[in-house]
């Protein structure tokens, strides 16, 4: 009898899939979405325009004008290329395929994004994990060393990462910038939550690429991603990028959101001030100890992760258990900052969980 894994790439058959928990009935705070939805009266106004989307045509390549209203609202440099992508997620592999000679290395530091290492095996990259320092800091030397022998076609950088939550410092990613010979991917997912950017370099570095997503600001079901880079970059990556990756309705809804931008920007701002309660009532509790965060979750060392996971899950709450990810990450938890009164819920429930 044939057998599929008679045919399919051993690397593969040795995956696991990428696995979403069910969040029937719980307080969803595993996934880093923002809880708040639309207001009403956006609700009306976004319901109005895709009702008059064009289903029956294809999207429009190119974007329907998304690439300048991203522009303006994150300011892009001019100079700077810009690809869409469905997700950012999408933005990795396509850069993973471009990239993708024979021989050619993927360096990340680690534990970071397993979308990183994910897309080195389906692409043919070999992969070179860098671990961070105990206290998730960068390991600096450790990178450059790597970077000096294996010569990376592609180092990814999270900033700030998933799933620790400290940003890096600025000068050691330009210190990597320096010394990488091809390009350099500084994954900035959060950035609506962190104190830094290197947005203004996009179309200035030669080897920069910057990487975002709306997904953090409050739009993780339209799923659109974006990356700006030197042209020479876009164009070859634009070359393996599905012609019409970002469907109508998200060309739609992007443009529609960001021209009522200051509402995600206020929720933002909200989330911001729960990260820093969220954080110092973790940190009040015996035996949690609480990283820095530039993202919307908040890291978080417990006694027994697996057992205060599954209390907390009995509970009506569902967060991240990172236990057994990585050996860095031992008796981790990661808390997504949600809504005032579900934060208020998680500091009420997690000592009894503990």
């Amino acid at each position: 009898m044939t057998s599929a894994l008679d045919y399919v790439r051993p690397e593969i058959a040795a995956l696991s899939a990428y696995h979403v928990a069910d969040a029937t009935g719980l307080i969803k705070l595993d996934a880093m979405e923002n809880p708040f939805g639309l207001p009403p009266d956006l609700q009306a106004e976004l319901g109005r325009r895709l009702a008059v989307a064009a289903l029956n045509r294809y999207p429009d390549p190119h974007g329907g004008g998304l690439k300048e209203r991203l522009r303006e609202a994150f300011a892009i440099p001019a100079t700077a290329g810009v690809l869409l992508g469905n997700g950012s997620d999408e933005i990795i592999t396509l850069i993973c395929q471009a990239l993708a000679r024979p021989g050619a290395k993927l360096l990340a530091a680690e534990p970071s994004f397993v979308m990183y290492r994910m897309n080195a095996v389906f692409s043919r990259l070999d992969y070179v994990g860098v671990p961070l320092r105990p206290d998730f800091a960068l390991d600096l030397p450790a990178m450059l060393a790597a970077i000096a022998l294996h010569q990376p076609a592609v180092v990814f950088l999270a900033y700030p990462n998933n799933p620790t939550g400290p940003r890096y410092a600025r000068a050691e990613v330009e210190a990597i910038l320096a010394q990488a010979p091809g390009l350099v991917v500084v994954d900035e997912a959060y950035t609506a939550f962190a104190d830094d950017s290197l947005m203004a370099l996009a179309g200035e570095h030669p080897r920069l690429l910057v990487m975002r997503t709306l997904s953090k600001l409050g739009l993780a079901g339209i799923r659109l991603g974006y990356a700006a880079a030197q042209p020479q970059w876009i164009d070859q990556l634009d070359k393996v990028r599905p012609p019409y990756n970002v469907n109508v309705l998200t060309q739609v809804a992007a443009v529609f959101a960001l021209k009522h931008k200051a509402v995600f920007d206020q929720q933002a701002l909200l989330l911001r001030q729960e990260r820093a309660r969220l954080a110092e009532g973790l940190a009040a509790m015996a035996g949690v100890t609480v990283f820095p965060s530039e993202a919307n979750f908040v890291l978080a060392r417990v006694p027994d992760a697996p057992r205060c996971f599954a209390a907390l899950k009995a509970a009506g709450i569902l967060i991240k258990n990172l236990h057994g990810a990585h050996p860095l990450l031992q008796h981790c938890l990661r808390f997504t900052v949600g809504t005032p009164d579900e934060n208020s819920r998680v500091l009420s429930s997690l000592p009894a969980c503990l």
